[in-house]
């Protein structure tokens, strides 16, 4: 492969998924709708400026058109928000102000627009009415459709590549990554993003390698450009120069080595060095990642995020939808059991599709169970499909996002629902499933001796619990750094829910990433866990980790570790009590 000539840059951001790959940069823009430049324009060619913004306008209008054609016209709802977005293309705030803004402050288009539909955002925000409050966002998404055909920008299509690169974005969406296919993409960077952001957890489960967090990748790269990313640290090299791209190809052919030494050996158990057997399973997103997750050694799914559907379909999936894919993915990993988490929408997984209303902190608002709860239909839908499927194999519910006992007795008011139309229904399904609530919020923590006397089981989601305790946004590179899996009240708040849960005799499994990194699991262990559920890549490194681990070592170790005050000494203490067993040194430069 050429290299550029251009000078070597070497940038740091946070690792997403380990492993190195080399090759060309694609750019993934979208922020280019954004940046508008204001210029005069003539009065000459004022109608000129018209002209160009009513084109503008009647091709977003067309595009729009051809995608509410392709819709299905039962999706009541949905095609109402597409229909009024529809309006909106010569609706007279917008519409007519743009234009009346372009003759009277002689300005460009671009900028015009841009002024009138901030106006207009601050206009609606101020009106204490919730049903207008919701037309802001309508007016937004139809003010960005207008503004890329007047800059020339073009709505990227991941899918759509068709050469061996790496993606280089400002920023992925879960449904962008969910669209990246593996024979085409060698890995990705992003300026956004965090170490447990869902789009690191997508690249994980894609295992292709990739650092996020950058801040200033997109400036910094142009298409083309000669890249490696080393996943596994966190480093990204711009144009690496001869003797770089000899250590990294180096490095390349050794973790994969790595690699495959690991998966021949996934068909292990996980059974410490004294004899206890532990449970490692796999978070999966898409029914079809079920076969990776058998063929790393894990013993069930212990997460199916079913979110992942609703993305990819574009709109909400019927019963028998739903039926399909879960019955298909209970049946091959039968008798082994399959965790169906319900719908974990909005938040960092917003949909257009799911909801008009513009919260100003969707990590805080209506998502996961409170959304369920507030659209009973949708909630009562995909629980009777998990009904249905348990007939057909080993199925355990779990609920996410619960904060209060409240929600939970709600929640099984909703399943008795269910159960009642299946009833009347006649249909197959089966009722006795065991039921679990993710302890992912600091309020379910203090009360899970109250929680576990109305479910079977919980599972611990670090990924949110780090984030709502430590008040961090986990996809926010500025704090990232804070964002710690063995920080001390993390690791009490473990503790306060296994204690729980052992007291009131109930199940207790981790199912977020801090489950997945070798590096916790000898504190995890001697905490008293011993059922996990990882991304699958992560279950081969772990087994090997657990069949060198010693249960009554981990457990005196945890005794020094609580007492410990800082990260970096928690850090310090496990690298050096277990310098032998941690995988650190096989993938070493």
């Amino acid at each position: 492969m050429g290299i550029s000539k251009a000078e070597q840059i070497i940038l740091k951001g946070i690792s997403g998924s380990p492993g190195i790959c080399i090759g060309k940069a694609y750019i993934v823009d979208r922020e280019g709708v954004n940046i508008t430049k204001r210029y005069p324009v003539s009065d000459a060619l004022v109608p000129n400026e018209i002209d160009r913004f009513k084109q503008a306008v009647l091709k977003a209008k067309n595009d729009h058109a051809k995608v509410i054609d392709s819709l299905d016209k039962d999706l009541g709802e949905n095609l109402n928000i597409l229909e009024t977005h529809m309006v909106l293309f010569k609706d007279k705030m917008l519409y007519g102000k743009t234009i009346e803004t372009i003759s009277k402050d002689k300005i460009n288009a671009e900028w015009a627009l841009r002024k009138v539909s901030r106006k207009v955002k601050i206009m609606f925000q101020k009106i204490d009415d919730v049903y207008l409050q919701a037309r802001v966002n309508d007016i937004v998404q139809v003010s960005d459709k207008i503004m890329s055909y007047l800059v020339g920008a073009q709505d990227i299509k991941i899918s759509d590549i068709n050469k061996r690169v790496i993606i280089v974005a400002h920023d992925l969406s879960p449904a962008d990554a969910s669209q990246i296919q593996l024979e085409r993409v060698k890995g990705f960077v992003t300026d956004r993003g965090g170490k447990d952001s869902h789009t690191s957890i997508i690249a994980k489960a894609l295992r292709i390698p990739s650092v996020l967090g950058l801040g200033i990748a997109t400036i910094n790269i142009k298409s083309d450009d000669f890249l490696i990313v080393d996943g596994s640290s966190g480093t990204l090299i711009i144009n690496p120069d001869e003797d770089t791209l000899f250590k990294y190809e180096e490095r390349m052919v050794r973790f994969e080595e790595y690699r495959a030494g690991l998966e021949r050996d996934s068909h292990l158990p996980a059974v410490t060095k004294d004899g206890i057997s532990l449970n490692l399973m796999a978070n999966i997103e898409l029914v079809e990642e079920v076969v990776a997750a058998k063929d790393y050694g894990a013993i069930g799914i212990g997460l199916f995020r079913t979110e992942f559907l609703y993305l990819d379909l574009k709109r909400f999936p019927t019963e028998d939808e739903l039926l399909c894919k879960y019955k298909e993915l209970v049946e091959f990993m039968s008798p082994q059991s399959v965790t169906i988490r319900t719908l974990d929408i909005n938040g960092d997984k917003v949909n257009p599709y799911l909801t008009s209303i513009e919260e100003a902190n969707p990590s805080l608002g209506l998502r996961a169970v409170r959304f369920c709860l507030e659209n009973e239909d949708i909630f009562i839908t995909q629980l009777k499909a998990i009904f249905r499927a348990a007939a057909f194999g080993n199925i355990k519910l779990l609920i996410p996002m619960i904060s209060c006992v409240e929600e939970i007795i709600q929640v099984k008011q909703v399943m008795n629902k269910a159960i009642l139309e299946l009833e009347y229904e006649d249909k197959i399904f089966n009722k006795d499933i065991p039921l679990g609530v993710m302890i992912e919020v600091p309020s379910a923590v203090m009360i899970a001796e109250n929680l576990a006397e109305h479910v079977d089981f919980f599972s611990i989601g670090t990924n949110d619990l780090i984030q709502y305790s430590m008040a961090i946004d986990r996809s926010n590179r500025m704090v990232a750094h804070l964002y710690q899996a063995l920080n001390p009240a993390v690791l009490k708040m473990i503790k306060m829910t296994y204690d729980a849960a052992e007291k009131k005799c109930i199940d207790l499994v981790m199912c977020g990433e801090m489950a997945g990194d070798p590096m916790n699991i000898p504190v995890l262990v001697g905490l008293g866990l011993t059922n996990f559920s990882m991304n699958s890549a992560s279950v081969p490194i772990v087994k090997r980790l657990i069949r060198n681990l010693d249960t009554k070592k981990a457990k005196n170790n945890v005794e020094k570790i609580m007492k410990l005050n800082c990260v970096q000494e928690i850090f310090d203490f496990i690298l050096e009590e277990y310098k032998d067993i941690l995988p650190f040194g096989e993938v070493d430069e």
